[in-house]
């Protein structure tokens, strides 16, 4: 089930908070995707676990999310 969700996140690199659109599968993936502020790369991280619980994580494109 695919479920699209507006989401409030915290830039990495200019600290700006800036609203998303993310789309939850039924599978954990990763993208980038540019700051609307100050147009540096965000990876976003989305996982499923295995409850069916979401989870969302940023970082930016030098940083290593831990998965």
């Amino acid at each position: 089930m695919n479920i699209l969700s507006n989401e409030l996140i915290d830039c990495p690199y200019c600290g700006e908070t800036i609203e998303v659109v993310v789309e939850f599968i039924d599978e954990s993936y990763e993208y980038t995707e540019d700051c609307q502020v100050c147009c540096r790369p965000i990876v976003f991280r989305v996982d499923i676990s295995i409850n069916g619980e979401q989870t969302l994580m940023v970082c930016s494109e030098n940083d290593t999310l831990s998965f």
